[in-house]
């Protein structure tokens, strides 16, 4: 455990030119800041293919990769585009702004040239990567062409014989839409292609990735159309029962997640190979992977299908060690965060210790009433220190509007705050000054920015994941002053 630190900043928060931050020239020049910075760590969110409300925690499938992130200009040096294919179209207006709606119709058309002019150029290689991922990659592709077929709606709104998956459909389909299909997995060898070479270029570099995967799919994925033994659904497949947190001083009806509840018996008997198949499959594209909803392995809470809200759950045992022995069996000793943030029990303490996955600590969770295991002083060194998450607001939007007069009021004689420090500065100053192994913060805190430039209003549709850096942020200037704090803190050795 190497005292270390990182930055929290998604691809999507990337500067560049077409709509959304990409894996091109914008992201190798972030790693060269980060070296410069003296950090040892990238956080990334999830990778995944983002569905309806662009959130990275709900995605097409456990295992394909975001199509947004492939960069044009890349595939331009691949002569799969010529540069007025893609140059002149509208990605949106605000290039610190996402606009997922247009960016929807106008990466896809351009994915579309790209993958025409592929034809015949790289046979050899997709066959090669189709042989390497068939145990993913066929049902996801024709899941993705089926669902053009249908209009996108969801796959429980599909015709009942290819919904149910009956063989007759399945082959008629493959059929049908071959090239859709093809489609499919063409933008998937991009994707992988160019993500294994930033990634590559970032180890090289002496920068690790910490990825992220969600503990939950979505229902709308083909990781459930595909796969329906594993989830609690019935004989139509359709759930019995979906995911959730249950009511707190937070919330009075709960959180409705939404997500279809894992079969961990059949999981259990078919010796866990879906989720040991995601953990090895996320270690290829990760060097650390954080797990989010760590205690939802002790016990979660799970809701009747079809409830408005998460108010009538309950509570049920989960698999517990049983899984992480079986993929430690599997994979050996593995890197990863347990995201062990919310009600915490003596039982999901016991778990993360006994895995001995290191637990998250939010110093913007620090400042409430008594001494909370949120500041510093109370840190393990077996921890990650965040001044926030991309769930939380900015430290700076924090302080000036959403944190509550009293908790502002202690922030500032903990950490003895001044404007003439900044803000920013003296919380983050909080975490890299912690025993805390890994003291993490997010671009936009290090920035300095408001509520704005918040990238994620839990329980909230719209407006989220939206965030992107300019492309003048990350200066000479910045990079020294992260580095001396953080060779101050003895992060760097």
């Amino acid at each position: 455990m190497k005292r270390s630190s990182g930055i929290l900043m998604h691809i999507s928060s990337l500067p560049g030119k077409y709509g959304i931050g990409t894996f091109g020239m914008e992201a190798f020049a972030f790693v060269d800041f980060l070296k410069k910075s003296g950090q040892r760590y990238w956080q990334i969110l999830p990778l995944g293919q983002t569905s309806y409300g662009d959130s990275p925690y709900q995605c097409f499938s456990a295992f394909a990769g975001n199509p947004y992130f492939i960069d044009f200009e890349l595939l331009e040096k691949d002569s799969l585009l010529a540069k007025e294919d893609y140059s002149t179209l509208d990605y949106g207006l605000d290039e610190n702004c996402v606009d997922y709606a247009k960016l929807f119709i106008n990466k896809n058309k351009v994915l579309r040239i790209a993958h025409e002019n592929s034809k015949n150029k790289y046979d050899k290689e997709i066959n090669k990567f189709i042989e390497e991922n068939n145990f993913w990659l066929e049902d996801y592709a024709l899941y993705m062409a089926v669902k053009n077929h249908f209009n996108l709606v969801s796959w429980q709104n599909w015709d009942d014989d290819i919904r149910l998956r009956k063989k007759e459909a399945i082959d008629s389909y493959k059929t049908l839409l071959k090239n859709e299909i093809d489609f499919w997995i063409f933008v998937q060898y991009m994707f992988f292609k160019q993500w294994y070479s930033l990634k590559k270029y970032a180890n090289d570099n002496g920068i690790e990735i910490i990825g992220d995967i969600p503990i939950y799919v979505a229902e709308d994925s083909a990781d459930i159309w595909s796969n329906p033994e594993y989830f609690n659904v019935d004989e139509n497949m359709v759930p019995i029962t979906v995911a959730g947190c249950p009511p707190d001083t937070f919330s009075a009806t709960g959180q409705l997640w939404g997500n279809p509840i894992y079969n961990w018996d059949n999981l259990y008997k078919d010796g866990y190979s879906w989720w040991i198949d995601r953990v090895r499959e996320s270690f290829k594209l990760y060097d650390v992977v954080r797990i989010d909803h760590f205690r939802g392995f002790e016990a979660y809470w799970e809701i009747p299908y079809g409830n408005k809200t998460a108010e009538f759950g309950q509570w049920t045992k989960g698999p517990g060690i049983k899984l992480f022995n079986a993929i430690k069996d599997k994979l050996g000793d593995v890197n990863i965060i347990a995201e062990d943030l919310g009600m915490m029990t003596d039982e999901v303490i016991e778990l993360r210790d006994t895995t001995g996955f290191p637990g998250m600590k939010i110093l913007q969770f620090g400042f409430g009433e008594g001494d909370s295991r949120d500041l510093p002083h109370n840190y393990p060194v077996n921890c990650v220190a965040y001044t926030g998450t991309h769930d939380n607001d900015t430290v700076c939007g924090w302080y000036n509007v959403t944190g509550s007069k009293k908790e502002i009021e202690k922030a500032k004689r903990y950490l003895n705050l001044t404007y003439e420090e900044g803000i920013s500065r003296g919380l983050i100053r909080g975490v890299w000054g912690s025993p805390a192994y890994l003291a993490i913060t997010t671009m936009q805190d290090f920035l300095g920015l408001g509520n704005d430039a918040r990238m994620n209003m839990p329980s909230t549709l719209g407006g989220n994941w939206v965030w992107r850096a300019s492309s003048e942020a990350f200066d000479d200037k910045l990079a020294k002053e992260i580095y001396d704090l953080t060779k101050l803190y003895g992060r760097i050795k």
